[in-house]
């Protein structure tokens, strides 16, 4: 397979942020696209625009943590646009705080969405990519995988995606599969909105604090995810498989 006409796409994660850019760039990119978040009627929406552009898209609702909602949802985009060969494992969620404050349920939730979520969904479709011969599935993890202050929980999902990453590199590469992971620095997202808010800063001034600290001086946006997510996916980097590759604005941003 040389083109990416017709071929489809799953992005978890997708009605906002990195998930969304992430969507649209594969979408201009050729690939039929389902829209895959707990938020159905934003996800529509999102699928909606990229449908409005000439390309096929459908929005899916699916809690990734949980396996009969993912096999639902998988079967879903089989039957309305066809065998996926291309998965993006970027749904997420924060629940931050000190190791001696964080609560049984913040750490659940986070290794859940991340961890198990990535599990599911890469089992799910992997059939599909092998019986094609042909398939793509990127992970995103975060610079927090090296380690960082009131993320326990998060580090160690992002950490985990790494090694999660390699394992199924070794496995599936024979099938014609490569599996490669994305680590983002700052980004700027609702998420990390989020986080100004919950540490009581202003958005602009945490945003420009965050960015002085970067090597290339700048935030990172989701389009720059989306890129690098484009060039895992394409025809042409067949031969590259197992990698993390940090999107970060310098060695760790």
């Amino acid at each position: 397979m040389t083109s990416n006409s017709e071929k489809v796409a799953i992005v978890t994660g997708a009605a906002q942020g990195i998930g969304a850019a992430t969507a649209r760039r594969l979408a201009s990119d050729g690939f039929a696209v389902a829209v895959l978040d707990l938020k159905e009627d934003t996800a529509e929406k999102v699928a909606a625009d990229i449908e409005s552009s000439g390309v096929r898209a459908i929005g899916v609702s699916a809690d990734v943590s949980d396996a009969d909602q993912v096999r639902a949802a998988v079967t879903r985009v089989h039957d309305t646009l066809g065998a996926p060969a291309v998965l993006v494992n970027n749904a997420g969620v924060t629940r931050d705080n000190l190791l001696f404050k964080m609560a049984d349920a913040d750490w659940d939730a986070v290794l859940g969405v991340h961890l198990r979520g990535a599990f599911l969904m890469s089992r799910e479709v992997q059939r599909y990519m092998v019986a094609a011969s042909w398939g793509r599935i990127v992970n995103l993890s975060s610079t927090s995988a090296l380690g960082n202050r009131g993320q326990a929980n998060y580090a160690t999902a992002k950490a985990g995606l790494q090694g999660f990453t390699k394992t199924l590199a070794l496995e599936l590469g024979k099938f014609g599969v490569t599996v490669n992971s994305i680590a983002p620095g700052f980004v700027q997202t609702d998420m990390t909105k989020a986080t100004a808010q919950r540490i009581g800063q202003d958005w602009e001034a945490y945003v420009a604090a965050r960015a002085a600290q970067i090597p290339v001086g700048r935030a990172g946006v989701p389009d720059d995810i989306a890129h690098a997510v484009s060039f895992f996916v394409s025809p042409g980097a067949g031969f590259v498989s197992g990698q993390v590759l940090y999107v970060a604005g310098g060695p760790r941003g």
